[in-house]
């Protein structure tokens, strides 16, 4: 189960049916609306379009 402040990835389905990721911290969540703030800024993603969602591991250190 994500739970907000959790660094996730969400994959989720576009109108034109394909299936994309969104991948940050989860920001809010409610029964409608899930917000991850990642590398592309906010993303606002109906959770009826939601297909998975799981916590991941912080991102590595950069070199």
């Amino acid at each position: 189960m994500v739970k907000v402040g959790d660094r996730v990835v969400v994959r989720y389905r576009l109108a034109t049916g394909q299936a994309t990721d969104a991948l940050g911290m989860l920001v809010s969540a409610d029964a409608t609306t899930l917000t991850v703030d990642g590398k592309r800024g906010r993303e606002h993603i109906s959770v009826s379009q939601v297909i998975a969602a799981k916590v991941v591991p912080p991102a590595p250190a950069p070199r």
